[in-house]
């Protein structure tokens, strides 16, 4: 790359983080070349805490109730929290963008591991928030090494994030040891033809001698990125990896993460072996139980999920090799491929390093479209980073055309040739490299996503509305994550009862419910679906990977706290208790942690409304989610679903396949409006899912904007019904 031309600069004072915060945030204005330094203050940090809770403030403050998420106002708003870039404690290297999401039309808050997050504070920033459109293709440098930040017009013809992030590493970078202070937001061509672009965020792997790439997967930031026209962000700040963070205890939080790490050195590979496997361990656990999503979440287990266990993918991961994507991060789940060698599209031919698969991508791009081949899955996963794609939202949508393909409403004339059965690793490889270059009208329409897709087979195609509503896996117009929750009921709630759509991030029940068997009741499923959600939430906003709090736990945790305490771990929910006091120099208790979520949950839900959603209505569950469509599937598990008869009085020998699944539909849908009920009341929300009055002024968040939407949507309300 030659001197990059500099369309525009703006330069700040230098400001050193302190007990988390720098107590600014960066405003950019792309259209205009302009930045503003906004002071955060501390009713901002008590109410709102940082990280996703910092990005919803924001972007409440940006946008109005009729913006859309390709509107100029629309923001992508980066914040780590006040726990991320500390060294001591692992997982600590998360930030999250939140903006409106194009599939959802509302919020969406995404997250991704990697250097951006920390470096973005010490280049003096609690925040960036992006606004507004640039008239052509830029790079955004936030210079922490020179207080500045430059707009600089793009050289990039060809989109895909690993050429980007490759050169832009080379071009800021003074030597090789810089490239680990650089930290590169980017997406590619398929961000601009799809509503699931990713945002890819990079860090230098100095053992490698090369980049590695993590995500904001989910909900469409990348599209958000490539409709500015920015080709990068990127951030640059020379650390030290002993960073004291400006922390106000640090021996607390120096004691504290020697107790975590050893935990995972001397357990790890008697537990989840993540610094072996990483997320890819599930794939044999969620197997085990019928919970891996195969053919469209059809069934949950298959014959040949052995081709694609841990085992086969810890032999194909580089191993011996530290892979945390933040420093003192010593779970290393961050598993890379080296030297792989592309079969297909424009990199064909190449040897490349791709990381992961995780788990979802295992699946999505897997099980679920019928492909037990590893090193499929591996060259899609390496598509999906370089073309900017979310793996999980594209698995699942092209699961559901397979099943659409299969049961006929699809043909080879209306995919433009593509025989797009489960399975066929040549056509559907073909889909992937067709969806990206956005010239295929049928790969288009494929592109916008399961809900939109749905909206054309019924219209376009004249596929039964009836079956496409029960097998189109979406909720709230966001793909469904990658387990199957037919038979966990508080997975329904975890999955479709949340804020922005179903992903896993927010509530993973599905062992407590299915497996262990925690919490029977529908109280009980209601108070983990209180809780759970809430303590997920918590990570959000302080910069934190929720792996280490669970993914690892002390050796008595399950024999010293009854089963459902134990699934909190109650100490290392003491650690980050003290981390978090450690870190701030406040002193909270766990209760307070679950507090600072409360405000947050019940903030976002009534943004959602703002946004014209939110409500009982938009909490949509397609039945695939809550039981069998079909009698195979009902076959593939006859026993248990006969059972579950059996105990609601109906004798399942004297009716078909057919009747029995008509009256299962029956009971669970009963089951589906008591449990949002149940789930609605815990919440402190009325029945529409509207949080009172009562409710905000318990949490401290009765402000005067949010009073006022909670009495004009419940007057609304009122008069409709």
């Amino acid at each position: 790359m030659k001197d990059l031309k500099i369309l525009g600069q703006w330069n700040y004072e230098e400001i050193i983080p302190k007990n988390g915060y720098t107590g600014r945030s960066l405003y950019i204005d792309v259209s205009g070349y302009t930045c503003d330094s906004r002071p955060v203050s501390e009713s901002m940090k008590s109410r709102f805490t940082g990280g996703r809770g910092f990005g919803l403030k924001l972007l409440w403050d940006a946008v109005d109730s009729n913006t859309k998420w390709d509107d100029p106002e629309n923001e992508i708003v980066i914040s780590g929290g006040p726990l991320c870039g500390i060294t001591q404690y692992p997982g600590m290297g998360k930030f999250y963008a939140v903006f409106l999401s194009p599939l959802s039309e509302q919020t969406y808050d995404s997250n991704s591991g990697g250097h951006f997050g920390p470096l973005l504070k010490f280049a003096g920033w609690d925040a960036v928030e992006i606004q507004n459109k640039s008239e052509q293709d830029i790079i955004v440098f936030i210079d922490g090494d020179n207080d500045r930040v430059q707009f600089l017009e793009s050289p990039f013809i060809d989109l895909n994030s690993y050429n980007i992030t490759e050169s832009l590493h080379e071009h800021f970078s003074d030597c090789e040891d810089d490239k680990r202070s650089i930290s590169v937001i980017s997406t590619g061509k398929a961000s601009e033809n799809s509503f699931w672009g990713c945002l890819n965020t990079s860090f230098y792997d100095t053992r490698r001698s090369s980049f590695r790439l993590k995500q904001a997967g989910r909900g469409g930031g990348g599209t958000i990125l490539r409709d500015k026209k920015i080709a990068a962000i990127v951030v640059k700040k020379k650390t030290s990896k002993d960073i004291q963070h400006g922390v106000s205890d640090f021996e607390t939080l120096k004691k504290t993460g020697i107790k975590a790490h050893k935990e995972m050195f001397q357990l790890d590979h008697l537990q989840c072996k993540m610094r072996t496997t990483g997320t890819s361990h599930l794939v044999e656990i969620m197997d085990q139980y019928h919970l891996l999503p195969v053919n469209n979440y059809q069934f949950g287990q298959h014959k040949e999920t052995e081709k694609i266990t841990s085992s086969v993918y810890a032999d194909i991961y580089t191993q011996n090799i530290p892979d945390g994507c933040w420093y003192g991060c010593t779970m290393g789940c961050s598993k890379s491929v080296d030297s792989f060698e592309i079969q297909t599209g424009p990199s064909k031919g190449k040897i490349v390093n791709v990381d992961g698969p995780e788990y979802e991508t295992c699946a999505a791009l897997g099980s679920n479209i019928g492909i037990f081949d590893p090193s499929w899955t591996i060259e899609a996963n390496y598509y999906a980073d370089y073309y900017g794609f979310d793996t999980i939202s594209m698995g699942t949508t092209m699961a559901f055309i397979c099943e659409c393909f299969e049961r006929g409403y699809l043909s080879p004339v209306n995919t433009e040739g593509l025989d797009l059965k489960f399975g066929n690793r040549k056509d559907l490889m073909e889909l992937i490299h067709r969806m990206a270059n956005g010239k295929s009208y049928f790969a288009n329409q494929v592109n916008k996503g399961v809900k939109r897709m749905k909206e054309a087979l019924i219209k376009e195609y004249g596929a039964p509305q009836d079956i496409i509503q029960d097998i189109a896996m979406e909720g709230q117009g966001v793909e469904v994550s990658e387990y199957v929750s037919k038979e966990s009921i508080a997975q329904w709630g975890g999955y479709f009862l949340t804020l922005k759509g179903p992903q896993h991030d927010e509530a993973w029940l599905i062992i407590m419910d299915r497996v262990d068997k925690r919490i029977p009741t529908f109280e009980d499923k209601a108070e983990a679906l209180h809780y759970f959600p809430l303590f997920r939430t918590w990570f959000s906003l302080v910069g934190a990977c929720k792996l280490p709090w669970n993914d690892i736990e002390p050796a008595d945790n399950s024999t010293k706290y009854p089963p459902y305490e134990a699934a909190k771990v109650p100490e290392h929910l003491q650690n980050y208790v003290d981390v978090f006091n450690a870190v701030t120099g406040r002193t909270v208790t766990s209760e307070d942690l679950i507090l600072m979520s409360e405000r947050i949950y019940n903030f976002q839900q009534l943004f959602q409304i703002r946004m014209g959603k939110g409500t009982r209505e938009f909490h949509n569950i397609p039945y695939r989610a809550m039981g069998p469509v079909f009698p195979a599937e009902w076959n593939a598990r006859k026993e248990y679903y006969d059972q579950e008869l059996k105990e609601n009085g109906i004798d399942p020998s004297q009716i078909n396949v057919e009747s029995k699944i008509e009256k299962l539909r029956k009971i669970r849908m009963k089951q589906w409006n008591d449990l949002v009920d149940t789930v609605y009341y815990r919440r402190g929300w009325d029945k529409r899912g509207i949080p009172t009055i009562g409710k905000l002024k318990e949490l401290g968040m009765d402000l005067p904007e949010l009073v006022e939407l909670v009495n004009r949507v419940s007057k609304a309300e009122d008069q409709y019904d």
